[in-house]
């Protein structure tokens, strides 16, 4: 289990690694969409190629920092229900979740993931809308993005399995998720005012 638990901290830090710097495009998505509209009321032209490019930024965004959203433990699911439940059950939750949906939909998204990009690569795939952008980098994402989901989930049944097993302490055990700090900020302000 030891030697398992390093290969989940090897894939832990590559995903954290590359979801710290893929984050940083949201501010050139940011950027070439306020240029893009800047352009568009003040001259009057648009390009496709400028649009089509917000979209793959926010696409590598969401597709590349999914996995690191999975290690600080943000990802999606009903908290209300969720914080009602012995840590035990919410750790078998989580590592069922993790062996019976994300793990099989990681799997088959890289499977048919693959031949999508492959084929859009070798007829090098254009947009249909005039000036626009190649096709195939964006169908790329999908299949690096649920590729490193797939390297994440793993890494986060193997950390689940020792959790279980009390190898080693819950690391999101004492975790305050973002949304809870904010109400508990609106709340200190309210009582403040």
């Amino acid at each position: 289990m030891r030697a398992l638990l390093k290969v989940s901290g090897v894939i832990d830090a590559i995903n954290t690694r590359i979801g710290r710097w893929v984050a940083w495009l949201i501010l050139l998505a940011v950027a070439v969409s306020a240029g893009n509209a800047t352009v568009r009321k003040v001259f009057d032209v648009s390009s496709n190629a400028w649009l089509e490019l917000q979209w793959i930024l926010f696409s590598a965004v969401f597709l590349l920092c999914a996995p690191w959203t999975l290690i600080d433990n943000e990802h999606i699911r009903i908290d209300i229900v969720n914080n009602l439940m012995p840590r035990r059950l919410r750790n078998t939750i989580e590592l069922a979740g993790h062996a019976f949906f994300l793990l099989p939909l990681a799997v088959t998204l890289v499977i048919t993931g693959w031949p999508f990009f492959l084929g859009s690569f070798e007829i090098d795939e254009q947009s249909s809308n005039a000036g626009g952008l190649p096709q195939w980098p964006a169908k790329s994402l999908i299949v690096i993005g649920f590729a490193l989901l797939l390297a994440q989930s793993i890494s986060e049944f193997i950390k689940r399995v020792a959790i279980v097993r009390g190898i080693i302490p819950d690391p999101h055990a004492t975790q305050v998720h973002a949304l809870e700090a904010e109400v508990e900020q609106i709340v200190e302000a309210i009582e403040k005012h």
